[in-house]
């Protein structure tokens, strides 16, 4: 079995598309990806300074959830896809 992984993903939109962005994220995104094989928790945070404004926190079972196609059928920002910007992920591991 693989060993836990924490991913955190970062974007931004503008402010304009914030509010809605907000209510697809948790009403439709998170539920939808919590759903998925080895997905296991996430939440979201507002970066303050110093990076993309969304913060979306996951944790999954290894690369392994991202090949599923419960993921595959939801992966993107759906309605939002043209107004994501600076997207990052970073990927991590306890040591």
């Amino acid at each position: 079995m693989s060993q836990l992984q924490t991913h955190i993903v970062f974007v931004d939109v503008d402010p304009e598309d914030e509010a809605a962005f907000d209510e697809w994220y948790e009403t439709v995104h998170l539920p939808d990806i919590l759903a998925c094989p080895g997905w296991l928790n996430a939440r979201r945070e507002k970066c303050l300074e110093g990076g993309p404004r969304h913060v979306a926190i996951y944790t999954i079972t290894g690369p392994e959830a991202y090949e599923t196609p419960e993921f595959n059928a939801i992966k993107g920002f759906g309605p939002f896809s043209d107004k994501v910007r600076n997207f990052t992920r970073i990927r991590l591991t306890q040591s």
